[in-house]
């Protein structure tokens, strides 16, 4: 049985992240054991969002183009307007989202992060969740929207914004230590 102490879990981001959608996962996911890589377009470190100014920096371990799927559990998409709408047109973002898909490894998204999946084609028929004004943007995706604050569909874990994101954590833990998911096709 997969645990939580011996994943490996990739959170893919830019400038512009929402603060705690990044920090808090990265932080909570390390705290309970689990090694965890930030990602970046370039490599480099980037700049959160917060509240209505820019916020802290966090550090990169690798640029997106190099991460293998392979390599790792899970992968977490921290929202924010400006961060899943730059990564939603990266073509590097959108093949490695179907990689992890593909391998039937966790996705979580969230806030506005599920644009990425939308993009990705991995929403269609999935029961998910997300911030209030993209929730039009999944139903027409073909998901079936909920408004809870985490939503699991076959390895793909959504919530709605940074109120959520303890659950959105233990959803992320539950999943990885679950194993490998039956995903629908990407």
């Amino acid at each position: 049985m997969p645990s939580i102490t011996n994943s490996k879990i990739l959170i893919i981001a830019t400038n512009g992240f929402e603060q705690s959608e990044l920090e808090f996962p990265r932080d909570q996911l390390r705290a309970k054991g689990a090694e965890v890589h930030v990602a970046t377009l370039d490599g480099e470190k980037i700049k959160g969002w917060e509240g209505t100014d820019w916020g802290r920096d966090a550090e990169a371990d690798l640029k997106i183009a190099d991460a293998d799927p392979h390599q790792y559990d899970a992968l977490v998409i921290p929202g924010g307007q400006i961060n899943p709408d730059l990564l939603r047109v990266e073509d590097s973002v959108i093949a490695l989202v179907r990689a992890f898909a593909k391998q039937g490894k966790v996705i979580a998204a969230v806030c506005h992060a599920p644009w990425v999946l939308i993009e990705a084609d991995i929403v269609a028929g999935r029961e998910m969740t997300a911030y209030p004004s993209i929730r039009t943007d999944l139903k027409n995706a073909g998901a079936r929207v909920m408004d809870e604050s985490v939503v699991c569909d076959s390895g793909i874990v959504t919530s709605r914004n940074p109120n959520d994101l303890k659950d959105f954590v233990s959803k992320i833990v539950e999943e990885v230590e679950e194993g490998r998911h039956n995903q629908k096709a990407a």
